[in-house]
Parts: structure tokens; sequence; C-alpha cells
């Protein structure tokens, strides 16, 4: 068993999950339409974009964990719609009912391009996306970010355990180059370092 997937199983994923996913809705209830053609942290994505990837995520995971091959399409049929606070509630609904399923830590499941994983793992892969992505959109928009501070310190546990590889790290990788942090850092700080991110980013860098 991996490092990674020992971390995940001492936690209570489910809850992590939640609370992650609160945050960031919490956020994405005061986008307004013309924030979405802003920039984020995601240098590759508008926010309107990242929204639509969220969302994508959300019911890509939920659609993994009810056995779905992992085709590309799947993991990109996020629609914002009018509404993408709406619409990211609708899909936070769909990934969290699937991870409810009593038999979900122990679901082999398969996530994107990066292979099959016991659920357990893949929920923490979850945890860390949405912990990151809600501080993408509170910066995108410049707003506070009410952090859960438990789902913070678990994702950043559970990413201290991923292997720094080129597949994961790097032009076509899903994380950056680790951006150092101050000594003092906050967990949330230390986690977006950690992944590629500068906590002091701004639209105006």
């Amino acid at each position: 068993m991996s490092a990674f997937s020992v971390e995940s199983q001492a936690m209570d994923l489910r809850d992590l999950d939640r609370r992650a996913l609160e945050a960031a809705g919490k956020v994405i209830a005061g986008v307004r339409p013309e924030h979405l053609t802003g920039p984020t942290p995601c240098a590759e994505w508008t926010l309107g974009e990242l929204l639509r990837h969220m969302v994508s995520e959300n019911l890509g995971f939920a659609g993994a964990f009810a056995g779905r091959p992992a085709e590309a399409p799947a993991w990109d049929r996020g629609e914002l719609g009018a509404d993408p606070h709406h619409a990211y509630q609708e899909s936070v609904a769909a990934v969290s009912a699937a991870f409810a399923a009593p038999d979900a830590h122990e679901r082999q499941v398969e996530i994107r391009e990066f292979g099959v994983f016991p659920g357990r793992v893949a929920m923490g892969m979850h945890v860390i996306d949405f912990v990151v992505h809600g501080w993408d959109v509170a910066a995108a928009v410049g707003v506070p970010y009410p952090v859960d501070e438990q789902a913070a310190a678990g994702a950043l546990a559970i990413a201290s355990r991923l292997p720094d590889t080129p597949r994961l790290r790097g032009p076509g990788g899903p994380f950056g180059a680790v951006v150092p942090v101050p000594a003092d850092a906050s967990d949330l700080e230390r986690l977006l370092g950690l992944l590629g991110r500068s906590p002091a980013w701004t639209p105006s860098c």
C-alpha cells in the first residue's frame, strides 16, 4: 500500500470533502457575471473556465465511482448555464452522493488519465482539488477565502505524500514546481506552495 493510501485511510475523507466543497461554494455564491472572464491562479483558465472545470470534476468523480470508464468526455461535461453557483451545487450533490456509498472507500475507480485507485485515495485527490480550487476562486475574485482549517490540514497531509515526479509536476502535469513559502506559513499556504501556487497571487500578477 502506498504512503498516499495510508495517509488517506487514516482520515474521515467524506467529512473533509464536505468541508472543502462547502468553503468553495461560499465563494462561488458571490461570483458575478463580470468576474467570469477574469484571470485565475490557473494561468490557462479564466474564472468561468475554472468554474466549469470544477463542475466537470465533480461530475467526473461521481461517474468514476459509478464505474464509468475514464474517457475524456466524461471529465469535461460540466456546464455553468445562467447560474454558476446552482450548477456547482448540483455537481456537489452528485459527487457527495457517490462518495456516500457504503463501499465507496474500497471501490476501484478510474480517475482521468491518472489510473485506477482505491476509492479512499480518489477521495483524497478530490479533497486536495477542491481546497485549492476554492482558494483559486477567492483569489480571482479578490475576496477572503473561508477555508476550513481541518480540510486544509487534511489536504496538506495527503498532498505531502504525493510523489515528486515529472508526470505530476511541470509541463503537462497537474501541478507546477514547488513554490517556497515562509516557515510560519499556514497549512493552506503550505498546500498552495507545495502544489505550485504562490499564496501571494492576485489578478494583477
